[in-house]
């Protein structure tokens, strides 16, 4: 310890520690989290930051023992990569992982900058036990990062707390706040707004999509782990770099989402993101949870969102918000396509509609056909008044039977309860319903002996083949994954909002690609 603060004397002294001079953290806005038990997992993921970012914080309190911490700085101080390092120690009282004394945690720190760490990060827990003249003596050679995270409850004003943190005298503060709406994500984000080196991270689920905007609100960095997630509702580095490309978003980009609750199965994300990168657009498709719709409608203007996709439970909901919508989906009562138009305007429309008769109408002749559809929400609106214009005749089976009933009607077909399935037949059978969705796999909304039909349609398309159509090809039945109906509605989306013709086959590929089903045939045959 001794030595370390004679060393870090001498560098003042020489003059190479300049204080009061506020540089940028890294040229690189998006930063790198390096996370692992082991010294040699640490160094692994910091070479893959570095092919990605060259911005990059190391989690030092995550190393096991102290003993693999300076193992690792040892080699970091060998190796010295060409990079804005961020060293962090944080103590478990701010809810790290560091069990030793600030002391100890001073000396890691202290360390990590003569290793090669331009930048540390200090929490406020230890800042203020900590007197300024021994942080300057102890890591003056250092920029600091004065850090506060609150995973229960905040400040009543974020103003007041940022200059409480600036009177320690920080090169650059940083506030992470559990946020359980897009409200309070957007009141943490103006913090940084026209201002230099703050960093301010909404932390939660529901405000992941401003995690992917939070450098276009101004925060001077964006945090995404290699491998291993150290805060609620991080992006990894390659999702945040690679598909939502945060670093270029603008106040110029164009902002797309999907709503829904859940929505971490959604390949949305992927499917339009593909279509906005195939045809070099500046645009950014984003998957939003959304408990509250009003909370998510009240986000529209603040976060620039131009359109917006509907998945459940929110399909028929969303229809009082609307200021218009497309007659079509108006007489089928749900939407899954918003736009946005002059002064906040919503218009909806419902393309479903055509995914349904896309993957349905290659396969058989639906006039005169009996299809049964399961379920009696927006989806299963949607294939009813598909099928019932294309001349089908519509049965519905639901959990509920009077919306069974009331869709049936509204369809012009009939309510079929469940105990029936086993005595009739259909010419298809249509599951509408989120049973078997990932990641429940193992469900079937029917078991194989209500599997009474000539062809049964999933609209789930995670995963391509669910338990429903296992057991309907086991009997012979011939199958149709939801991924069809996906593709078909997802690129008419596309179209609605650009009004250019979308690049299907780069959609497909997308889509394929993230559920690692790029040797199915039978599903590329369809690009």
């Amino acid at each position: 310890m001794a030595y370390v603060v004679r060393e870090l004397i001498c560098e003042i002294r020489r003059g190479h520690i300049k204080r009061g001079i506020r540089v940028m953290i890294g040229k690189d806005k998006i930063c790198a989290v390096v996370a692992a038990e082991d010294q040699r997992s640490m160094w692994t993921q910091l070479g893959r930051a570095l092919r990605q970012t060259r911005t990059v914080e190391l989690r030092l309190d995550w190393l096991r023992t102290e003993g693999e911490i300076f193992a690792f700085l040892r080699r970091l101080a060998s190796k010295r990569p060409r990079a804005t390092l961020i060293a962090t120690c944080r103590r478990l009282k701010a809810s790290g992982r560091f069990r030793g004394t600030i002391a100890s945690q001073l000396l890691i720190l202290a360390e990590a900058i003569r290793a090669g760490c331009s930048w540390y990060d200090l929490e406020i827990e230890s800042t203020s036990k900590c007197p300024p003249d021994l942080l300057e003596v102890l890591l003056g050679g250092g920029r600091r990062l004065e850090s506060a995270h609150f995973f229960r409850g905040k400040p009543a004003n974020w103003q007041s707390f940022a200059t409480q943190l600036w009177r320690n005298r920080p090169d650059a503060i940083k506030i992470a706040a559990n946020s359980s709406s897009l409200a309070e994500g957007l009141s943490l984000l103006r913090l940084a707004r026209g201002r230099r080196n703050v960093v301010a991270i909404p932390m939660g689920d529901v405000t992941l999509p401003q995690r992917c905007l939070a450098l276009r609100e101004g925060s001077a960095l964006s945090y995404a782990p290699v491998e291993t997630a150290t805060a609620p509702g991080q992006v990894s580095l390659h999702t945040l770099k690679n598909l939502y490309r945060a670093d270029r978003i603008s106040r110029k980009t164009r902002v797309y989402g999907v709503i829904g609750d859940p929505i971490a199965h959604s390949l949305s994300p992927q499917l339009q993101n593909a279509a906005f990168q195939a045809r070099k657009m500046d645009a950014v498709y984003l998957p939003f949870l959304v408990h509250d719709l009003r909370d998510f409608l009240s986000a529209v203007e603040p976060l620039g969102i131009r359109g917006f996709s509907v998945t459940l439970p929110h399909k028929q909901k969303i229809l009082r918000h609307l200021d218009d919508c497309d007659s079509l989906a108006a007489a089928i009562g749900a939407v899954n396509t918003v736009v946005v138009r002059g002064a906040g305007k919503l218009y909806g429309y419902n393309t479903d509609y055509i995914g349904v008769l896309r993957a349905l109408q290659m396969r058989i002749s639906l006039p005169a056909s009996r299809v049964l559809i399961l379920g009696a929400g927006g989806a299963a609106r949607a294939v009813a008044f598909a099928l019932a214009q294309s001349g089908a005749a519509v049965c519905i089976c639901a959990r509920r039977p009077q919306q069974a009933k009331s869709l049936a009607k509204a369809a012009g077909g009939e309510a079929v309860v469940r105990a029936r399935l086993r005595k009739e037949f259909f010419d298809a059978i249509v599951n509408a319903t989120p049973i078997g969705m990932f990641p429940a796999i193992e469900r079937s909304p029917l078991a194989a002996r209500e599997l009474n039909c000539r062809l049964v349609f999933d609209l789930i398309y995670r995963p391509v083949e669910t338990r429903l159509l296992q057991l309907a090809a086991r009997r012979g039945i011939e199958t149709v994954s939801g991924l069809e109906m996906f593709l078909a509605q997802g690129t008419a989306q596309w179209e609605i909002w650009t009004g250019q013709r979308a690049p299907v086959a780069a959609m497909r590929r997308a889509v394929l690609a993230a559920l690692g089903a790029e040797d199915k045939p039978n599903l590329r045959a369809q690009a």
